[in-house]
């Protein structure tokens, strides 16, 4: 089945992955669209609300769940295509410094300090190369910055820029120390790492690693204390440094990327300026970098929450008379966080379950043009099955993250 389900999706090479993915989400979307305007429903199945609606439901979920496959069949060629490519950066950027060094150079003349730059460069380069191999059936460089739940880790790829630059820093004054002719050279270059030179840069390397530390933690205790809804993507995007899970743009973690440029870029051109010591990073710099930091944290500590289910009332339809709940009804649960973020793709909102007393019965899905009125992250509607017996049952609703919302009680008449 999972051979056959791979060829549907379009082969086994990359670009046939991808190519299948795009034309099963070009045909979910038709037919979607089609089920919604009543195009392909059986005519024995007209006749009934409940019927047809639940057969449009199985339908969809059905095509949701190829188009799932075909993503994560995309998503396993995904390490392949990019560990080459965080190689290709690397190595570009080696000789794009190369370049910048000779360019310099003209007039000025060759230093030891350029040759410094330009090996430490290269051995860091080297080093890259070695781990991005090792670790290429998971994206190469990109490996150590990816989240357990597949996407690029904000925290984490902050904290890899200043550790990355600050052994960069600290390679290139080894070397200095290593090409100095004399005492007075080698003391300069040891004078350069003394504690009242980069106190600024060493706690902003501390601060942005522990924050790297603390906000996986904190992410791991909420999920498992169900107070964050957590899903897993397909594959890492470059937009998950600046969005949250549901690919909306995040302030927190757009300000710490932002400020986080910015002061590497600084302190780069402080090294350039002086190239026999580590850049003595401002302390005003520094706290700018800890109140981002600090933000960043914030926001990511206030983020999520459980599923609450605040009502359940019987839906009624035009026409209707009032009356109590019965079996063969539709209920209407309304509440909050029933869709979380990055589970509104089609073969997620299937996966919703509503339960009702003992019975678990999935929520339909209800197509219309350019998406479905139901589920959605504050309302569901679901019938109740002839299986729940009259009286008071409590009503829960189980996300697409496994997430159990609070019970509400109702009354079904017989």
């Amino acid at each position: 089945m999972a051979v056959q389900e791979a060829r549907q999706c379009g082969g086994d090479c990359a670009h046939g992955a991808r190519d299948g993915h795009r034309r099963a989400v070009a045909a979910f979307l038709a037919k979607r669209d089609g089920l919604a305007a009543g195009e392909g429903l059986p005519a024995a199945l007209a006749h009934s609300v409940g019927a047809s609606r639940q057969w449009v439901s199985d339908e969809l979920t059905q095509s949701a769940r190829l188009v799932a496959e075909c993503g994560r069949e995309a998503g396993r060629t995904w390490p392949e295509r990019v560990w080459r490519g965080t190689l290709a950066t690397v190595w570009g950027g080696v000789f794009a410094l190369s370049l910048a060094e000779t360019a310099t150079a003209v007039g000025a003349g060759w230093t030891a300090a350029r040759t410094a730059g330009l090996l430490s460069a290269l051995v860091a380069a080297v080093l890259l190369t070695a781990v991005a191999y090792l670790h290429r059936a998971r994206g190469g460089l990109l490996a150590p910055v990816l989240g357990e739940d597949n996407r690029l880790s904000t925290s984490r790829t902050v904290a890899a820029a200043w550790v990355l630059f600050a052994a960069s820093a600290v390679l290139l004054l080894a070397l200095r120390l290593a090409a100095a002719s004399g005492p007075a050279g080698r003391e300069k270059v040891l004078h350069g790492l003394e504690l009242s030179r980069c106190a600024g840069l060493l706690t902003v390397v501390f601060l942005v690693s522990l924050i790297a530390v603390v906000v996986r933690r904190v992410v791991t205790v909420r999920i498992h204390g169900q107070r964050l809804q957590k899903v897993r993507a397909d594959r890492p995007r470059g937009s998950d440094l600046l969005a949250d899970d549901a690919g909306r743009g995040s302030f927190a973690d757009a300000q710490y990327v932002a400020v986080t440029l910015v002061a590497v870029l600084f302190a780069a051109v402080r090294l350039a300026r002086r190239p026999d010591q580590l850049p003595d990073l401002p302390w005003g710099l520094a706290v700018l970098v800890l109140i981002s930091a600090m933000t960043y944290f914030a926001g990511k500590y206030a983020e999520g929450g459980r599923p609450v289910v605040l009502s359940v009332v019987r839906a009624r339809e035009a026409g209707d008379l009032d009356a109590p709940i019965r079996t063969g009804d539709d209920i209407e649960i309304r509440g909050a966080g029933f869709v979380p973020p990055g589970a509104g793709t089609p073969d997620r909102l299937a996966r919703m379950v509503v339960r009702i007393g003992p019975v678990h019965v999935h929520v339909p899905l209800i197509p219309v043009p350019g998406g479905f009125a139901n589920p959605t992250d504050g309302v569901l509607t679901v019938p109740v099955p002839v299986d729940v017996e009259a009286g008071r049952v409590e009503v829960r609703v189980v996300t697409a993250a496994g997430v159990e919302s609070n019970g509400v009680l109702v009354e079904v008449a017989e």
